[in-house]
């Protein structure tokens, strides 16, 4: 690498080209320090008039770069050593990009609750604009009416209870299919994050779109949604120069914004041809007089669809492309967070064989061994209820959660944050203060069975955000929380689990947009349950 200020030695016959360039050196050393004198002394005048607090401290970076050069790999331990050295708030210069990192319950709570609404946007970066239609999502959408629109649409018409209990036969089906595939393999090594994946992809699929799409085509449509969400997170969780310094972004020199379109064609296409069949089916029983039975039975791509077709002066009308982002939102969301959190919960259980001995004498008190899990089963397993949370703790599936984007500058923990910079709190920073938590890297479900108010997932205790807080918290927690500790709790109380002779069992982490496991969990099943009707039901 060529640095600045280096040049190639010289001959004793380019003194005049020496002396000239050391003349430069002067003039642009003489600028500098002009521009930083005067700087300084601008600031602290308003300083001391009250207009501006200093920013969060943090650590020198070089010229144009800033601390780009000096990152670690894995961000959230990363930022957690920083914040040791320079306090709960300190700033990094990324680039042209000014970002502040948090890392304590009260600063968070000044972020997210007492100036919300300041802190209610995300900054998305190139990627994720290409993916999501530019950024006409619910993740990345700028904070307004067609953001509370579509978020509104999506908690109402899909993750109320009413809605959830309707469909709650589609989740049944898809857990007792995954409970055959296991019995299928007894004894033999199961990728258990694969299979969550593909249950809870398939499910996702089956409560969005149900009929739209005929038998044959879900295997395909499956396969190839799993490798494009594959790809979705890899990009979303790559450094972009471009995004760093959006001088540079028309080049693309790590070729992220090409390889993102790649991935938006094929799930738009994927979106296109479900879109399209359902459209044929209503056109085809248009005529048709509904019968009682189908009354209520209505798919959430139906719904929008009706949304969709509202003139313009409806109270609620969803573009075609604001459709589609939303679907695309929540197979992607649903599918790899949630398999992210049990592939974690099933690698704590196997590091800790007590926890699945304590949760399977719940599960068999509770639902009993003559019986398969159902939802309604849920509420009377606090134990196992204490180990998602725990998880949730110790693992959050999103570490740094999405920077959060000020609309203006204002004052933080006695600290100026930029407009427009990026704000990224550290949850797993934040799960692991020993202040808050009681041997805090120990993965001890009992913490969790005491007041069940006092550890939920609505953001009202800083202390525990698995699912972020405020206007921005994830709109999909109702049924995370029902389907995360169903399947678990399907899984162990079904089958003893254990692992292969001679592996060691690895907890590391690859951090990434998802913190996930560095490597795939394998685990042998062995059927718990005697009667074999139980698996084919």
């Amino acid at each position: 690498m060529a640095y600045l200020g280096s040049h190639p030695n010289q001959s004793n016959g380019e003194a005049d080209g020496k002396d000239f360039i050391n003349y430069q050196v002067i003039i642009v050393t003489l600028s500098v320090i002009t521009l930083t004198i005067t700087t300084y002394v601008f600031l602290s005048k308003r300083s001391k008039k009250g207009d501006l607090l200093p920013l969060p401290p943090g650590p020198r970076g070089l010229p144009l770069v800033g601390n780009l050069p000096f990152l670690k790999p894995d961000l959230h331990t990363h930022f957690s050593e920083l914040s040791q050295i320079y306090g709960p708030i300190f700033k990094l210069q990324l680039g042209t990009k000014k970002c502040v990192v948090v890392s304590s319950s009260s600063l968070a709570k000044e972020i997210l609750k007492d100036n919300d609404a300041t802190f209610a946007n995300h900054n998305p970066p190139i990627a994720a604009l290409v993916i999501t239609y530019g950024g006409n999502d619910i993740l990345w959408n700028t904070h307004g009416p067609n953001w509370r629109m579509m978020r509104k649409v999506l908690v109402r018409e899909m993750m109320s209870n009413t809605s959830l209990d309707v469909c709650y036969d589609l989740r049944r089906q898809e857990i007792q299919k995954m409970l055959r595939e296991v019995y299928s393999k007894n004894g033999t090594p199961i990728d258990i994050g694969d299979l969550i994946f593909v249950t809870m992809l398939d499910m996702l699929m089956n409560m969005l779109w149900g009929g739209a799409i005929k038998r044959e085509e879900k295997t395909r449509i499956g396969v190839e949604f799993r490798k494009m969400i594959g790809e979705l997170v890899v990009l979303l969780g790559k450094t972009n120069v471009s995004d760093i310094f959006p001088i540079l972004a028309r080049f693309d020199l790590q070729g992220i914004e090409r390889k993102a379109k790649e991935v938006f064609l094929w799930a738009d296409t994927i979106l296109d041809t479900v879109i399209n069949e359902r459209l044929k089916m209503k056109a085809m029983h248009s005529e048709k007089k509904p019968s009682k039975d189908d009354l209520g039975s209505k798919d959430f791509l139906e719904i929008l669809l009706e949304l969709n077709k509202k003139e313009g002066d409806g109270k609620e009308t969803l573009s075609m492309t604001q459709l589609k982002a939303l679907l695309l939102d929540i197979v992607t969301a649903g599918t790899d967070t949630t398999t992210t959190t049990l592939e974690w919960a099933f690698a704590e259980i196997m590091q800790n064989p007590y926890i699945m001995r304590k949760a399977q004498e719940e599960l068999g008190e509770g639902v009993g061994m003559s019986n398969t899990v159902k939802e309604s089963h849920i509420s009377k397993l606090p134990y196992l209820n204490a180990v998602v949370k725990e998880t949730q703790r110790l693992h959050p599936v999103l570490p740094l959660l999405v920077p959060h984007c000020p609309s203006q500058s204002c004052t933080i923990g006695q600290f100026t944050i930029p407009k427009g910079s990026n704000v990224f709190l550290n949850i797993w920073k934040i799960h692991r203060d020993p202040e808050a938590w009681k041997d805090p890297l120990e993965f001890l479900p009992e913490r969790f069975l005491g007041d069940s108010n006092e550890y939920d997932y609505k953001g009202n205790n800083f202390n525990y955000l698995p699912f972020g807080s405020g206007r921005r918290i994830c709109a999909g927690i109702p049924l995370a929380e029902r389907v995360s500790t169903y399947m678990l709790a399907s899984l162990l109380h079904s089958f003893e689990w254990k692992l292969p002779e001679n592996v060691e069992l690895d907890l590391s982490e690859e951090f990434g947009l998802v913190l996930k496991k560095r490597t795939p969990l394998l685990i042998i099943p062995t059927p718990r349950l005697s009667n074999v009707e139980l698996f084919y039901n």
